[in-house]
């Protein structure tokens, strides 16, 4: 008897993640799995025409930080408006498991200070329904998304939750509290971790201003992580480090590959200071030269620049700390602006200083005006340092300060601004370019559910498929079977998600079938639609006619369908036999 088709996908062109030459097929999927690619006969439950369009697996975009929307929420956009279908949570070492009661406090503050999601979002909506990691995998295995989720067992709570106050304080951890953090990542992975990731920069710091706890960890202490994946024969690290030392840095990085004898990802940026390096050309050498000697390392990188976004509904705008713009932070929204709008308050606050606020590490960038930009709509993220806000400003005969102010009061009060904060030292995505074509480099650092009124990078793969596929017109553009295979098979097999990233059959039936002619990529907006009332900066995008998560509508022409199929992933997962 044959089988019986859920869904066929019906002339469109494959871009199967391989890498290989686009072809045009049918697909079709039963019991979430692809069984046929070609000519299929005979009528499926459900059909999708897409002629003219491109079929390419689903996205998987490993760096995500989604660890307190998943317990509260269903649709985890903005990556489920950008062709995801898999995200892996709990990266750099923060998140909410373990956590005793009275640690509470402490881990939504780390979470507010590092990752920029406001504190009353997190009070409000985390149940706190659990204590350990695996109770923790419990609550996400009863609910059910748009998208497939896994994560990380994350270092920062994991030290507190084995040393209490001493960990928050960065002690030395003793002997019997490695063999206890060991014990609890070896139960993590048991239970469905997809490994532990941890952060080593200063960057990372409590809303409080205080360092993130695993900051400096003891080497010995890594190497407890690193045991206990070994013990467990599964699992990867993922880390953040400053790279003042690369060499050291580096050193490190290979003898925990060496113990561990697992995988590991490191994050890296174009910069110069903290986990930011003008060196990184020598750190994916070096991780590629690792990988070919039988340590697997591979570098995460950006397709575009980390931009932050600064405006007056946002965490950060060039005025901020000044005297009299903090005494209108209480007014309703319109009513700020029309306060604003005064010129003689308009005066005082352009003649205040702006001293940065010291717990906020990104606040330095409010006036970097070298490297501002007027973003636009659509948005524009490869501009020459002669459109930004200095040389417009000289240009214009006022000063920088002058010129931020009218701007962020255009589209009434709504106008924001955008700076670039690594990648873009010289005012091109060129650094970009070389960094994705690496064999030492994977896709990742979108940051999707993070950084709510700050950063908007979880759009990542629309941009490559916009702006390097189709758009770029200030140097070389990619071919789609590449950019393709980069979103999909290259992610899901740097965490061990051989089940997906690909068209063949057998594979997890995650897909979307696109208007590449047709694919828009929106401004950032701000919407206020967390715990709360909280806000934060969402991307949409127009051009994905279907997204497929296990065989199923997630998304159709950018309208949610209703269907929520996806599940926590536990841990990763083998390739299916063909």
């Amino acid at each position: 008897m044959a089988q019986a088709i859920d869904l066929t996908i019906r002339g469109g062109l494959v871009v199967d993640g391989t890498g290989s030459e686009p072809f045009e097929a049918d697909v079709a999927v039963a019991g979430g799995r692809i069984v046929e690619i070609g000519k299929v006969a005979g009528r499926a439950r459900e059909e999708i025409d897409a002629s003219g369009r491109i079929v390419t697996p689903g996205f998987v975009d490993i760096h995500t930080h989604y660890d307190g929307q998943v317990t509260w929420e269903n649709r985890l956009v903005p990556s489920s408006y950008h062709g995801v279908t898999t995200v892996v949570m709990g990266n750099c070492g923060v998140g909410f498991a373990p956590c005793r009661p009275d640690q509470h406090e402490m881990l939504i503050q780390l979470m507010e200070g590092v990752e920029d999601i406001p504190h009353p979002v997190l009070v409000e909506g985390l149940p706190w329904t659990w204590e350990t990691y695996p109770q923790y995998l419990d609550v996400l295995a009863s609910r059910r998304y748009d998208m497939d989720v896994c994560g990380y067992l994350p270092h920062a709570p994991l030290r507190v939750y084995v040393m209490g106050q001493r960990g928050a304080d960065r002690a030395p951890a003793t002997a019997g509290e490695l063999a206890r953090m060991a014990r609890i990542v070896r139960e993590a992975l048991q239970a469905g971790a997809m490994g532990v990731s941890t952060s080593r920069t200063f960057f990372h710091r409590s809303s409080d201003g205080r360092s993130t706890p695993s900051f400096e960890a003891a080497e010995d202490e890594l190497m407890a992580l690193a045991s206990a994946l070994q013990a467990s024969a599964t699992g990867a690290m993922q880390l953040i480090t400053d790279f003042d030392d690369p060499d050291q840095t580096l050193a490190l990085l290979r003898r925990l590959v060496e113990r561990s004898g697992r995988p590991l990802s490191v994050s890296l940026l174009e910069g110069s200071y903290g986990p930011m390096t003008l060196r990184w050309h020598d750190v994916l050498d070096w991780a590629a030269e690792a990988t070919a000697a039988g340590l697997p390392i591979r570098a995460q990188v950006l397709s575009r620049a980390i931009g932050v976004m600064l405006g007056h509904e946002l965490t950060l705008n060039t005025f901020y700390t000044c005297e009299s713009y903090v005494k209108l932070a209480g007014l309703p929204f319109a009513e700020r602006i029309r306060a604003l709008r005064d010129p003689q308050l308009r005066g005082r606050i352009l003649a205040e200083s702006a001293d940065p606020n010291p717990t906020i590490v990104l606040g330095r960038l409010a006036r970097e005006f070298d490297h501002m930009f007027i973003l636009g709509d659509p948005p524009d993220y490869e501009q020459p340092l002669e459109q930004s806000i200095a040389a417009r400003a000289r240009r214009a005969g006022v000063t920088p300060e002058e010129l931020v102010y009218d701007l962020m009061l255009e589209r009434d009060g709504r106008n924001n601004l955008y700076v670039t904060l690594c990648n873009y030292e010289y005012g091109s995505l060129d650094s970009s370019l070389a960094m994705m074509r690496h064999p030492g480099a994977v896709l990742g650092l979108g940051d999707g559910g993070a950084h709510c009124g700050t950063i908007c990078d979880g759009s990542y793969p629309t941009f490559m498929l916009t702006h390097w596929v189709r758009d770029r017109t200030r140097g070389e553009r990619l071919p789609l079977p590449q950019v393709v295979k980069w979103l999909s098979e290259d992610t899901a097999r740097a965490v061990g998600l051989l089940d997906r990233g690909r068209i063949a059959v057998g594979c997890k039936a995650d897909m979307n079938v696109i208007d590449l002619d047709g694919l828009h990529l929106y401004a950032p907006e701000v919407v206020h639609d967390l715990p709360a009332g909280g806000r934060r900066l969402v991307q949409r995008a127009e051009g994905y006619a279907a997204t497929i998560v296990g065989g199923s509508i997630v998304h159709r022409d950018g309208v949610q369908t209703g269907l929520l199929p996806g599940r926590l992933v536990r841990g990763p997962q083998a390739a299916v036999a063909q």
